[in-house]
C-alpha cells in the first residue's frame, strides 16, 4: 500500500501537455493518464500547445501528428525540442496515418529521432498501457541523464 501511493505521488508530479485536435480523443486520453496518477495539461491545436507548453513547462509532451496540417505534431515537436535544449523534453507522437494511408512512421533510430523530433510513436487507437510504459521509461531515461549530468 506504501509502495502504490509513493508511485502515485511521484506520477503527480510528472506533467503531460498532450495535444490533439480530435476533442473525444483529447479527453480520452487525459482521463485515461489522470487515472494513472499524472497531471495532464491540454490543448487542442499546435498553436494552442505551444502557448501551454510556454506556460506550463511540463516534463513530458504528447502530440497529435495531423491536426491543422499534416505534420503540425512534427512542427510542434521542433519547437519544443528547440526550446527545451536544455531540460531535453521527451516527445511522443500519436497518430492514425499508419491506419489511414499505410505509411508507417517510426523512431526506433537516432537518425528517426532526429528526423521527426520525437523519442517515440504510437499509432491510433492509444492502448493506455502502452502509452504509460513509453511515459514511464522515457522520464526514467530523462532523470537518469540529468543525474549523470550533474
Amino acid at each position: 500500500m506504501k509502495v502504490q501511493l509513493i508511485m502515485k505521488e511521484k506520477k503527480m508530479t510528472i506533467k503531460i501537455l498532450l495535444v490533439d485536435d480530435d476533442l473525444d480523443i483529447l479527453e480520452q486520453t487525459k482521463l485515461m493518464l489522470e487515472s494513472k496518477g499524472y497531471k495532464v495539461v491540454t490543448a487542442n491545436s499546435s498553436d494552442e500547445g505551444w502557448k501551454k507548453y510556454q506556460q506550463e513547462k511540463p516534463d513530458i509532451a504528447v502530440l497529435d501528428l495531423i491536426m491543422e496540417e499534416y505534420d503540425s505534431g512534427f512542427i510542434l515537436a521542433y519547437k519544443i525540442k528547440k526550446a527545451s535544449a536544455e531540460k531535453k523534453i521527451p516527445i511522443i507522437i500519436l497518430t492514425s496515418v499508419t491506419y489511414v494511408t499505410g505509411l508507417k512512421f517510426d523512431a526506433a533510430t537516432v537518425e528517426e529521432k532526429e528526423w521527426t523530433k520525437c523519442d517515440a510513436i504510437l499509432n491510433k487507437p492509444v492502448v493506455i498501457d502502452e502509452l504509460t510504459k513509453i511515459i514511464e521509461t522515457l522520464i526514467s531515461i530523462k532523470q537518469s541523464n540529468k543525474q549523470v549530468n550533474k
